[in-house]
């Protein structure tokens, strides 16, 4: 069975990009770009825990 990691890979990139916003930026961009890459450690957290429907 080939293992599927693009929740990982969205995940990972969400804490990059948080890391990158929080440290770089500042204001209204910081937040913007703090909160895009949060969304994205949440979508991949949610990627990971769906049941796969397989037809």
């Amino acid at each position: 069975m080939k293992k599927d990691n693009t929740s990982m890979m969205v995940g990972g990139l969400g804490l990059l990009v948080t890391g990158i916003g929080a440290t770089l930026f500042r204001g209204k961009t910081k937040a913007g770009v703090v909160g895009f890459g949060l969304a994205h450690v949440v979508l991949g957290a949610l990627d990971m825990v769906r049941q796969k429907i397989r037809h």
